[in-house]
C-alpha cells in the first residue's frame, strides 16, 4: 500500500548550474497542489450524494451527464449520488462498493475525490482510498442517531473509518453532518453531535479539522456559508480550499524504492544503467554517497535524471534515474537509501488493519509487499486487539474482517523498515492471501 500524493514542484535543469546544491523544505512550492480527500462514513449517510453536489454547484458536470440523469428524473429531484454510483450493482442496490474518482475545481484550488464505500464488506476499499489521501470527509447521518440523549452514541463506521484516517496518519479529518435540514431542532441536533464526535476524537487522539453542518441533498453549507442563528462557521468547500496536503519531508534521509532497472545500450559489456524510482524522502545529489539495501554495498551517484533530462537534484515526492558510479546488483524491490538510514530486519511490531473474511490467525504464512519487494511473512504474535466502541484494548488469538489489532510480524528476509509515522512508504506494507490472492490487510509498521 503506497502512498501517492501530489508531486512536489520539480526543480528545473538549468545548463549554468555548476554544483549540486541541497534543497529546503520551505524552498518547495507547495501552495498551489491539487488536494485529494475521500468521502467515508456509514451505509446511507450520503457520500455520494455529498461529492455530486459539490460536482454540481462548481459546474463540473459535463452537459450530456446533467441531460440524462434529467432524463432518469423524470419531474422529481436529480439524484446526484448516481454521478458517482457507475456500477450496475451499484445503482441496483443503491449503495457504492467500489472507489470513483472524481474531479472538479474552485478559483482557489483543484480537488480530486476518491468516494469511498460505506459498508463494512468494502472497508479495503476505503483503505486503499485513504492510503493515497490529504484528508478524510467523514459523514454522520444525524437521521440515524438517538438525539434524545446528550451522550449521543456513534454509529460503529463512523468510528471505525475515523480511526482508520487516524491510522493511515492523513493530516487533516473533517466530520460533515449530514441532513441537518431533516432534524426537528438543528442547532441543538448540531451541537449533541459535535459534542459526542469530540468526544471520540479526544479519546481515540485524533486531531479533528472542522466540525460542519451539512444537507448534501439540499445543498446548505456545502458550498455556499449556512445563513442560521446556530452556526455561523465555513462551509465545508471553504474548510476544504484551506487543508494542507501531504507533504514528503525533504530534509531527511534518502530513501528511495526501485520500481525499474533500464538498461542502456544495445549488446553485451559494461552498459551503464538507471535505477528509477519515486522518491520516498530526502533527496539525493549526484556525487551523494548511497547504500543499496539489502545487500549492504554502498556507491557513489555519478548522474540523476528526471522525465529524460539530466538534473542537478531530485526531491521526495518525485520520480528520479540514479546512475552510479560503479556495476551493482540492483533489481526492482531494493531500495537505494543514504548510509545508516534504515537497518533492515526480519521480525517488527505493526498496526493491523484487517480486510479479510478468514481471520487472521497466529502462525499463519502470507505475503507482504513492501514498497516494490513481495516477501514471505507470518504473523508470530497478536498482542491485541482494538474495540472500536470502546477503544479500550482487548486480549485476542485473531482478528476477523475489519477488525483493527497491534501484531508481532516474521519475515523470511530482511526489509529496511522505517516507523510509518516517520514514513508512509517506508513504514507501510499490505497483506495478500497466498490462497486466493487477495489482499488481506494492510500493516503500518510502529
Amino acid at each position: 500500500m503506497t502512498a501517492t500524493p501530489g508531486s512536489l514542484r520539480s526543480l528545473p535543469a538549468d545548463d549554468s548550474m555548476t554544483t549540486a546544491h541541497k534543497i529546503h523544505q520551505s524552498d518547495l512550492d507547495t501552495t498551489h497542489r491539487a488536494l485529494r480527500f475521500l468521502t467515508a462514513g456509514s451505509v446511507d449517510d450520503g457520500k455520494s450524494t455529498l461529492i455530486g453536489r459539490l460536482l454540481f454547484d462548481s459546474r463540473a458536470i459535463l452537459a450530456d451527464q446533467l441531460d440524462t440523469l434529467s432524463k432518469r428524473a423524470a419531474g422529481q429531484p436529480i439524484d446526484l449520488s448516481l454521478l458517482t454510483d457507475g456500477l450496475e450493482a451499484e445503482r441496483e442496490q443503491g449503495i457504492t462498493i467500489d472507489v470513483a474518482y472524481r474531479y472538479f475545481a474552485t478559483k482557489q484550488r483543484k480537488f480530486i475525490i476518491a468516494d469511498a464505500p460505506g459498508h463494512e464488506q468494502y472497508t479495503r476499499n476505503m483503505v486503499t482510498a485513504a492510503a493515497g489521501s490529504d484528508a478524510a470527509v467523514v459523514l454522520v447521518d444525524v437521521t440515524k442517531l438517538d438525539l434524545s440523549v446528550d451522550d449521543v452514541p456513534l454509529l460503529p463506521q463512523t468510528r471505525r473509518h475515523s480511526l482508520l484516517a487516524h491510522l493511515l496518519r492523513l493530516p487533516s479529518i473533517v466530520f460533515a453532518i449530514n441532513k441537518i435540514d431533516a432534524a426537528e431542532q438543528p442547532g441543538e441536533a448540531f451541537r449533541k453531535v459535535s459534542a459526542a464526535l469530540t468526544r471520540f476524537a479526544e479519546a481515540a487522539g485524533i486531531r479533528v479539522t472542522a466540525i460542519v453542518p451539512v444537507s448534501a441533498l439540499r445543498g446548505d453549507n456545502v458550498t455556499q456559508p449556512l445563513e442560521a442563528d446556530w452556526y455561523d462557521g465555513p462551509s465545508l468547500l471553504q474548510v476544504l480550499e484551506g487543508l494542507p496536503t501531504v507533504q514528503e519531508t525533504v530534509e531527511a534521509q534518502l530513501m528511495l524504492p526501485v520500481q525499474y532497472v533500464a538498461r542502456e545500450g544495445e549488446g553485451t559489456g559494461n552498459q551503464p544503467r538507471t535505477l528509477w524510482g519515486r522518491i520516498a524522502q530526502g533527496q539525493v545529489l549526484p556525487g551523494d554517497t548511497v547504500q543499496i539495501l539489502p545487500s549492504g554495498q554502498t556507491a557513489i551517484v555519478a548522474e540523476l535524471r528526471r522525465a529524460g533530462e539530466t538534473v542537478q537534484a531530485c526531491v521526495a515526492g518525485e520520480s528520479a534515474g540514479v546512475v552510479l558510479d560503479r556495476q551493482l546488483d540492483v533489481s526492482r524491490g531494493d531500495w537505494i537509501v543514504a548510509p545508516g538510514a534504515a537497518q533492515p530486519t526480519r521480525s517488527f511490531q505493526a498496526t493491523l488493519a484487517w480486510l479479510d473474511t478468514e481471520a487472521a490467525v497466529v502462525g499463519r504464512k502470507y505475503w507482504v509487499r513492501h514498497g516494490n519487494r513481495w516477501v514471505q511473512a507470518r504473523i508470530s504474535a497478536i498482542d491485541h486487539r482494538l474495540d472500536v466502541q470502546t477503544l479500550a484494548e482487548t486480549e485476542a488469538h485473531e482478528l476477523k474482517v475489519n477488525e483493527i489489532g497491534h501484531v508481532t510480524v516474521e519475515l523470511q528476509s530482511e526489509l529496511p523498515l522505517q516507523p510509518y509515522a516517520d514514513n508512509r512508504v517506508g513504514g507501510a506494507l499490505i497483506v495478500v492471501d497466498p490462497t486466493s490472492n487477495s489482499t488481506s490487510g494492510a500493516l503500518l509498521v510502529r
